[in-house]
């Protein structure tokens, strides 16, 4: 959902007074309400889509549209980045919504948020619409609060790592990680914070007990106040995951660690040039890339 940010502001641009609903997973929907990309958001499941799959519905077609939520027959323009290979899902959502856009959520090789824009007419050249998101004062003030609770001085800049990923296929190994934070931690007045969500406590787990005890380790923190620590940080280090994706979105200088496989996944911001690194082994060449990026950041 990060990766559709810039559809999503095209969408808003073009309807300025149109409610701009999204719907997505409840945590993503909240994330998006509270930094102001959407206006409001609803749970993907409660829409019942389900019904509208040839696999899924049952009955005659006069039927179906019950089991539908009245969002999608009150929506005046209508985008679904699902369904779109089912021509039965397709031809039953436009008769609920006429006028939909329904399109694949990715397009082979190309990149996926450059995908998802083209769907709703955004040209990718659109640097409006790839500015950095802006956090609320409120979720910035309320990480400083927390950071303070956990023993960060505002004085010290903040590395915020993220060792985990949406699989451990994607995931850097721990001792890179370690490695690389424990060279740039001769750097003056640095803080190191830890992020681990809720699929990340095995990655976290695997780096060395030193570097745990004396870092900041925030333990599934919500995802808006995620935001406001990230929009704190002096520089970020991750795998190809969603909250990379957020630390890039917010403008944050990032170093996205990528397999050559996921760089259609690389996130939209200009800043942020994924770094394509070894997932199955630690290799020496990809550590020193690595601290040397993440070092010119924090310069």
């Amino acid at each position: 959902m990060l990766l559709a940010v810039p559809a999503l502001r095209a969408l808003r641009r073009e309807r300025p007074r149109d409610e701009l609903v999204i719907a997505a997973q409840p945590r993503i929907g909240r994330l998006l309400e509270a930094l102001g990309v959407v206006d409001r958001s609803v749970d993907f499941e409660r829409l019942g889509l389900d019904a509208l799959f040839a696999s899924e519905a049952s009955g005659s077609e006069h039927q179906w549209p019950a089991r539908c939520a009245d969002e999608l027959k009150r929506s005046a323009r209508l985008v679904a980045w699902v369904g779109a290979r089912d021509p039965v899902f397709v031809r039953r959502l436009m008769t609920l919504a006429p006028g939909s856009i329904v399109a694949a959520s990715t397009a082979g090789r190309r990149p996926v948020w450059e995908h998802l824009a083209d769907t709703v007419g955004a040209a990718a050249h659109d640097r409006e619409i790839r500015a950095p998101i802006a956090i609320p004062a409120a979720l910035a003030a309320e990480a400083r609060r927390e950071l303070a609770r956990l023993g960060w001085r505002e004085h010290d800049r903040l590395l915020v790592v993220h060792p985990g990923a949406g699989g451990p296929g994607k995931q850097w190994p721990a001792a890179g990680f370690a490695e690389v934070v424990d060279r740039v931690s001769t750097l003056p007045h640095l803080a190191i914070a830890i992020h681990q969500g809720p699929a990340d406590a095995a990655a976290v787990a695997a780096l060395p007990e030193s570097l745990i005890a004396c870092a900041i380790v925030l333990r599934e923190p919500p995802l808006p106040l995620l935001a406001g620590v990230l929009s704190l940080a002096a520089a970020y280090l991750g795998n190809d995951s969603g909250v990379s994706h957020l630390a890039a979105a917010l403008g944050v200088q990032s170093v996205v660690l990528f397999g050559e496989a996921q760089r259609p996944w690389r996130p939209w911001a200009e800043h942020v040039e994924p770094l394509v690194v070894s997932l199955a082994a630690l290799r020496e060449p990809d550590v020193e890339r690595v601290t040397a990026d993440l070092a010119s950041r924090l310069a």
